[in-house]
């Protein structure tokens, strides 16, 4: 059985959302921008539950002349670009108290980027799985959302890579699962997962694993509310939450009898673009412009996830391999 629900309403939105930021300590709203985690245990973003860090790491970015030369003419012209980004879960994206600040991860780089070309960022707050077909109609030239390099995007979209995540699972503190080696481990048992996500992309491709094992089939949970898949847990609607690795090991520390299971695989996080994009050479040389500046270091510092840096940035690598089992 698979089960999708879904926040018809802007007041189903915020009561997840409150229900979450207040509750649980998460900060979650819907159609916002996702937001990553500590790489650990410690280090993570704010010193209290909940809190999240606002000092300015952007702000002194300076143009990058050679990343800005890279750009299109009529971008260049233009002066700005329009990025669609989804606010979904603290590190990687998350709302201020004041329900309005979007700040995190990808709201640092998007906008430190903007800064070393020159331009000025007009963001949208989209859902997430609107985003990449969005991109795809030419509304938006750009979007963050913690998006995954995988093989099957890379047909229609265009990446370049800023940071490095993946997939990580979490569940009740009186659970018996422990680290996930092997999907057959989830057989029997329900999995939360945000609609359009890598997550329920690999958990749908191996279901029939199960039944080769001789197993019941383990039941996907999807959620278009970011927060919803946390409630669900808590609530014992779920068993079991796969999520971001930063994402889960953020929000084991901000609630009570949740446990950080394992990650289970490593995936490069990009900015996307429409395929074809002309902007790709910019961003690249923008990101590895601010890995040579120090901003990239401090952006990382500041959400405690300085196990997601990556050498230098890439455009559309290749899907990084998941695990055999």
């Amino acid at each position: 059985m698979r089960t999708r629900t879904t926040s018809g309403t802007a007041r189903t939105a915020l009561v997840f959302s409150l229900i979450t930021a207040a509750a649980l300590g998460l900060t979650a709203c819907s159609g916002g921008e996702p937001a990553t985690a500590p790489a650990g245990a410690s280090g993570a973003p704010g010193s209290a539950k909940g809190a999240l860090p606002t000092e300015d790491v952007v702000g002194a970015v300076k143009k990058n002349e050679a990343a800005a030369g890279l750009l299109p003419a009529e971008v260049r012209q233009r002066g700005s670009l329009t990025i669609a980004s989804s606010v979904a879960s603290p590190p990687s994206s998350a709302y201020l108290p004041d329900g309005k600040t979007a700040v995190g991860v990808d709201i640092d780089f998007s906008a430190a980027v903007a800064k070393a070309l020159g331009l000025e960022l007009k963001r949208e707050v989209v859902g997430f799985e609107a985003i990449l077909p969005a991109l795809g109609s030419g509304k938006y030239d750009v979007g963050t959302g913690n998006f995954g390099v995988t093989e099957e995007r890379r047909k229609t979209i265009d990446f370049v890579t800023y940071v490095n995540d993946g997939q990580g699972f979490a569940a009740r503190a009186d659970s018996t699962l422990g680290a996930v080696t092997d999907l057959t481990q989830l057989c029997g048992l329900k999995v939360a997962v945000n609609a359009g996500t890598t997550f329920e992309r690999t958990l749908e491709k191996n279901k029939g694993r199960c039944a080769e094992a001789g197993k019941p089939a383990y039941e996907v949970n999807v959620y278009s509310e970011p927060g919803a898949i946390w409630m669900s847990l808590q609530q014992g609607r779920s068993d079991v939450v796969m999520n971001t690795i930063n994402g889960v090991r953020y929000a084991v520390t901000q609630q009570k009898n949740v446990k950080f299971l394992n990650e289970y695989r490593r995936l490069d996080v990009s900015f996307a673009f429409k395929k074809g994009t002309p902007l790709a050479p910019a961003f690249q040389a923008a990101v590895n412009g601010l890995k040579a500046d120090g901003t990239y270091d401090r952006i990382l510092k500041k959400w405690g996830v300085t196990a997601s840096g990556i050498e230098k940035s890439q455009i559309s690598p290749p899907e990084i391999p998941a695990p055999k089992k």
